[in-house]
């Protein structure tokens, strides 16, 4: 007898243990997913080094100053200014490679070449072919440094009138003397402007009111 009450006891104790265990075996599910580990963040592609010198990063200083010592080549269109000169000798006339009269001066230890403007401009009637053997003195300008003289007066006479030169305007103004002038360009520029030259100094004309008839007066 005292066994089996044994025996019960232990039955008893059993089904209470399991009755206690059932809650929580019966627990939400999704507690034991929410337990596993995060998933690692996607990584981000690092960012680009901008330091100088870098071929994918900003331009370097250094090299921006290369270029720009590269580009400056010095001012080759600077011209070196004018400076007044006189001179006493006399004029020597040779010919140049085209045909064309030249003038030379000897002077001291130096000889000038003389200019009266462009020798194909003159042709043979150049102002200075007249003072060729003589002795004068001569004024004009040079450039500093330069033996090539553009004389404005001999002997205190002035070879062109003052102002605009009579070359000045190219082949346009100066007409079959200019060496840029040809039949074909003249052609062209006769058929788009015709005799008004420069161009639209003919409108005033075309456009100006006529005169008024008169009106005749009634007896």
């Amino acid at each position: 007898m005292t066994g089996r009450r044994r025996y019960g006891s232990l039955l008893v104790g059993a089904i209470v243990v399991v009755a206690l265990a059932l809650p929580a075996f019966a627990a939400d599910p999704s507690a034991s997913s929410s337990a596993a580990p995060p998933k690692a963040a996607a990584s981000e592609p690092p960012e680009p080094d901008e330091s100088p010198g870098d071929d994918g990063g900003k331009p370097d200083k250094a090299h921006k100053a290369d270029k720009a010592d590269k580009g400056n080549k010095g001012n080759k269109g600077v011209e070196m200014p004018e400076v007044a000169i006189t001179l006493h000798g006399t004029i020597a006339m040779t010919k140049d490679s085209d045909g064309f009269p030249s003038f030379t001066m000897a002077s001291g230890s130096t000889t000038y070449s003389l200019e009266a403007g462009p020798p194909w401009f003159w042709g043979a009637n150049n102002p200075l072919a007249k003072f060729a053997g003589k002795s004068v003195t001569i004024s004009g300008e040079t450039s500093a440094g330069s033996t090539n003289v553009d004389v404005l007066t001999v002997d205190g006479t002035a070879i062109r009138a003052p102002g605009r030169p009579p070359w000045a305007g190219g082949w346009k103004a100066v007409g079959s003397k200019h060496p840029g002038w040809s039949q074909e360009k003249a052609d062209k520029f006769k058929a788009k402007f015709g005799d008004c030259f420069p161009p639209g100094q003919c409108k005033n004309a075309d456009t100006a009111p006529a005169a008024s008839p008169a009106i005749p007066r009634g007896d």
